[in-house]
């Protein structure tokens, strides 16, 4: 039976579709079968970031109103075998979706695959409470800066009064150049300041951010694995602004 396990955060902008699209990818190459299914009704947008918009016959609308099965409206990636994307509303994004026929589309899924990823859409609208009322677990996905820490907060307390087994932070776009110069927060003091324990922590690059799934980063992989194991292994940020190459990047990168 799928962990089903939602993915939100209480601000835009913080990377979350791109930290479920990758984590989805990295747990199907570890032979895990996974579903990612898109939560947001109204910006609709993981099948881009997975590269498979062009693939789409059926959504979940069409699955929720029996124009096909939950199985057939499943996009497998080409990529990834055991990767597959469910789409949300393409046609008609305003209507009212509720919370319970989400939830018969992923728990007739749910005995075939070993994790449902479900990407929430930012904010504390009925899109967010439909999401999460889908979900066992939740990650929330923050950036180390106080507007987003504020709202990743907010959110965990409206967590907690749902009914979940497992609740975790990932910190997305954490830079070491600004850890080493006492800059920015740590995930110590982050995990501290949001009472949440911390999943993993991945780096503000371009290879995350510009590129595709060809090449996933290897904070996904450390990502995955603790999920999988129920480790809390971080990936070490600082470790290329170190040493004499590593102070040069942090005078560059801060002169950009």
């Amino acid at each position: 039976m799928a962990r089903k396990i939602v993915i939100t955060s209480g601000k835009g902008g913080v990377g979350k579709t791109t930290v479920a699209v990758n984590l989805a990818a990295q747990l199907s190459k570890k032979g895990q079968r996974v579903v990612l299914c898109d939560g947001d009704f109204g910006l609709n947008n993981v099948d881009v970031a997975a590269g498979v918009e062009n693939l789409v016959s059926y959504d979940i609308i069409d699955a929720i109103e029996g124009r096909c099965r939950a199985k057939q409206a499943l996009v497998k990636h080409p990529r990834y075998g055991n990767l597959y994307l469910l789409t949300s509303s393409h046609s008609s994004p305003e209507r009212y979706v509720s919370p319970q026929a989400v939830k018969v589309v992923l728990d007739a899924l749910a005995p075939n695959f070993d994790f449902i990823l479900i990407d929430c859409p930012a904010g504390i609208d009925d899109g967010f409470h439909r999401a999460v009322a889908t979900a066992d677990e939740a990650i929330v996905v923050t950036t180390p800066h106080i507007s987003a820490l504020r709202d990743a907060d907010k959110i965990i307390t409206m967590l907690k009064s749902y009914r979940l087994t497992e609740l975790s932070v990932a910190v997305n776009m954490l830079r070491g150049d600004l850890l080493l110069s006492g800059d920015c927060l740590s995930p110590k003091e982050i995990a501290e300041l949001l009472k949440t324990p911390l999943l993993g922590v991945l780096p503000e690059e371009y290879r995350i951010y510009g590129g595709d799934l060809t090449d996933i980063h290897p904070a996904f992989k450390m990502l995955a694995s603790n999920l999988l194991t129920g480790k809390r292994r971080l990936y070490d940020t600082t470790k290329k602004y170190s040493g004499l190459l590593g102070n040069i990047r942090r005078v560059l990168k801060r002169s950009l």
